[in-house]
């Protein structure tokens, strides 16, 4: 067990924290002295494993079920966090689903299950949040986790683009409106990083090769992790509206040759 931080008295929630992105976020801002709300939508064994982390580091912790394909009452677990733990300072929009289907065979509920999930959620949520900050009258941090489809797009996600695009676009809209009671409102666009969602939980990324990716691997959710926390910080006080790639080059490929390349012929001139 590690020694315990020294309390912030601060609180963050991160929605879909009981594995990759959202649990090293949850721990890296326990070792931040932050208290966490953890909410999951599957895996409540993951959630409270990421829980018994939070505790480790000496920080409360508190779980509760999201289902952001039940809108708009499961922004509703917003509340209840809040209420559980005291108050709410920093929201982390993490949870998130996708699809790989041609845009022609796409069929209608998927696309809203992916557009709820990935936008309309984060959006309600984020108003919770806000409000609850407002009301706090010391402002507070949101930051949604969107990806590098947020800026490039690929064949076979259209609706997870879209809706990546869309959190991109109100993460500056929120930034601009909640400035002025202090909320800082920024995206976090995560390459290929080594998660459930993308098959990779029990990988070691630095052992496995992306020639595509200019730093040859996919990435670690630790490494997202770090920059959700900084974002999340007081060193990040005159940061907001902005969209951080985490994605160790991706998009300077494009993402669709970033995660396609076979081969390093294009390293060399």
């Amino acid at each position: 067990m590690s020694a315990p931080t020294a309390p912030t008295g601060k609180v963050a929630v991160i929605t879909g924290a009981d594995s990759g992105i959202g649990r090293a976020t949850a721990v890296r801002l326990a070792e931040a002295g932050l208290d966490v709300g953890i909410t999951w939508h599957s895996d409540h064994k993951g959630a409270e494993e990421t829980a018994e982390e939070v505790r480790a580091h000496g920080r409360r912790a508190e779980v509760a079920r999201m289902d952001l394909t039940r809108l708009p009452e499961a922004a509703d677990t917003v509340d209840e966090l809040c209420e559980r733990l005291g108050r709410l300072d920093v929201l982390v929009n993490n949870a998130g689903t996708g699809t790989m289907t041609p845009f022609l065979d796409l069929e209608l509920p998927k696309v809203r299950e992916v557009l709820d999930v990935d936008l309309v959620g984060p959006f309600l949520c984020g108003q919770k949040a806000a409000r609850h900050m407002i009301r706090q009258g010391d402002g507070g941090r949101i930051v949604n986790v969107t990806s590098v489809h947020e800026h490039q797009p690929r064949v076979g996600a259209a609706p997870y683009c879209a809706a990546k695009g869309g959190l991109g676009l109100l993460t500056q809209v929120m930034a601009l409106e909640l400035a002025e009671h202090g909320i800082t409102v920024n995206a976090v666009a995560p390459g290929e990083i080594s998660t459930p969602m993308t098959g990779q939980e029990d990988t070691d990324p630095h052992t496995e090769s992306r020639p595509g990716i200019p730093l040859g691997r996919p990435g670690d959710a630790r490494e997202v992790a770090a920059v959700i926390a900084f974002l999340a910080g007081p060193d990040a006080s005159y940061v907001t509206g902005a969209s951080w790639s985490v994605d160790g080059g991706m998009l300077r490929m494009g993402p669709q040759a970033g995660s396609h390349l076979t081969g390093d012929d294009w390293r060399r001139p």
